[in-house]
């Protein structure tokens, strides 16, 4: 595909981040939620017979908020490969007035009446059943944010959903929270614990009829995320690549028919898992299909 360089690096400044990958050094950040010192419960009456519970459903994941690592307060946070088999225990938090109707990283609205949370590794969206330890009330959230990125805290609750389990007036619980999953038919099992995107043996699709083929040890992983006729062009998406992913980029040049082609590659890229959500993420019809490369 051929795109004038100005159209390109638009396209490619806005997708990147609305995708949540791009940090901008040229506009000043709002501050987030968790710098912020209190928050509030609505004010007033909440009718409770209108807050609509969750129904859990198989959803692919989300356009925006799902990059492969991403940093909050110098910490790097890597995105789990799955939601199947989350389960764990810890402090769940709150949040309300302050943020309502504040775009999440889903880029849904956040509703405080609403069901949901923000959880740092799950993708998004995920669905939890989350359980208060303390009196033993549980709610479904559905998660489509970020946080909490306060030490100890594990997930961060709509008002709502804390209001369920009864822990807004204390501000946090310790709590469990288990995933669902689902497939495109229904909803699958939650047993095996799930291990992080580096995990390359828990993370490969594996073929039970069929022996695995076994790549050359020294094989490395590349995601080519396109191929372009203007060198400019090639350059200006590396450099916001490199800038917004924390793996190697590089342009590689090869010959067709006689003319030249800058390739725009990541990597090498630590697993097949990475590769995949790389490839996810930026499967962008304005950037042309991405595609992994043994090398």
């Amino acid at each position: 595909m051929k795109f004038e360089l100005k159209n390109i690096i638009k396209i490619i400044t806005v997708t990147i981040i609305l995708l949540g990958l791009a940090a901008c050094s040229t506009v000043k950040k709002p501050k987030s939620r968790y710098d912020q010192e209190h928050d509030t419960a609505p004010t007033g009456k909440v009718n409770w017979s209108k807050v609509k519970q969750v129904k859990p459903k198989y959803e692919p994941r989300s356009r925006y908020g799902n990059p492969v690592s991403y940093e909050q307060s110098g910490q790097r946070y890597t995105l789990l490969a799955s939601a199947k088999g989350y389960k764990e225990r810890g402090i769940a938090s709150w949040y309300g007035t302050k943020f309502h109707g504040r775009r999440t990283s889903s880029g849904e609205s956040y509703d405080m009446l609403s069901m949901s949370a923000a959880h740092k590794t799950l993708p998004i969206p995920a669905y939890a059943k989350v359980t208060n330890l303390d009196n033993g009330k549980q709610v479904t959230v559905k998660i489509n944010d970020r946080g909490p990125f306060v030490k100890g805290r594990i997930i961060d609750l709509s008002y709502a959903a804390a209001h369920q389990i009864g822990m807004t007036e204390k501000g946090t619980a310790r709590v469990e929270v288990e995933t669902l999953t689902f497939s495109p038919t229904g909803m699958s099992s939650n047993r095996d614990s799930i291990k992080p995107l580096n995990n390359t043996r828990q993370n490969a699709i594996s073929r039970p009829s069929s022996k695995p083929k076994e790549k050359p040890a020294n094989t490395k992983i590349y995601v080519q995320v396109g191929a372009y006729s203007v060198h400019k062009t090639a350059q200006k998406l590396a450099k916001v690549l490199d800038r917004e992913i924390s793996l190697p980029v590089k342009i590689t040049t090869i010959k067709r028919t006689g003319k030249k082609l800058y390739r725009v590659r990541i990597g090498p890229v630590p697993n097949d898992a990475i590769a995949k959500q790389l490839i996810d993420t930026l499967d962008i019809k304005e950037l042309g299909k991405p595609k992994v490369v043994y090398q």
